[in-house]
């Protein structure tokens, strides 16, 4: 399925865990440092650097750009690190987060409540997912260096749904089709 940001409540509602997606349009990068930044801003009441309603979040892992590249390797990182923070920032509007691994319980509750879905991002085809994104440019946080908050602009991002917003879970679902009975 073909999907361009930003996200809105009709389009995740279609969303199914195992679908298989390709993303077009914005993307942000944040990572722990990052998101302590944010909800720590929206903490104390003050404007987001940018606007994460109806945005898709890539917890992307760090890696330096070479000479004529547009970025790096740009694989996807840990996503439970981001645990503690993504009810908030689902709640005043992200629609998507893409990374790798489980999810929270609390997380999966939010995704529920706030209509958002987690994609899984293939680990170890970060060369190949370089490619697919266009423009990178940091948007804040400077100073975090590969922490930064940047913003992709991106075309074809493959992405698998791992949780929607029904409680679908696509690691449990091959979990139980592949167990010995």
């Amino acid at each position: 399925m073909k999907l361009t940001t930003p996200l809105n409540d009709e389009i995740v509602e279609k969303l199914h865990a195992g679908d298989r997606v390709e993303i077009t349009g914005t993307i942000f990068v944040a990572r722990d440092a990052a998101h302590k930044r944010l909800v720590e801003a929206l903490d104390r009441g003050e404007k987001l650097p940018t606007d994460l309603n109806g945005q898709v979040v890539y917890y992307m892992g760090p890696s330096p750009t070479k000479p004529g590249k547009v970025i790096g390797s740009a694989g996807p990182t840990t996503s439970g690190r981001m645990d503690r923070y993504a009810p908030r920032l689902m709640e005043i509007g992200l629609k998507g987060m893409i990374g790798k691994g489980l999810r929270a319980t609390p997380v999966k509750d939010a995704m529920k409540k706030y209509k958002a879905v987690y994609f899984a991002a293939t680990g170890g085809a970060a060369a190949l997912i370089a490619q697919r994104i266009k423009k990178a440019q940091v948007i804040a946080y400077e100073d975090l260096g590969a922490e930064a908050l940047q913003k992709l602009e991106v075309e074809d991002f493959p992405a698998i749904v791992v949780n929607d917003i029904y409680g679908g879970d696509a690691y449990e679902d091959g979990k139980k089709q592949y167990a010995r009975k």
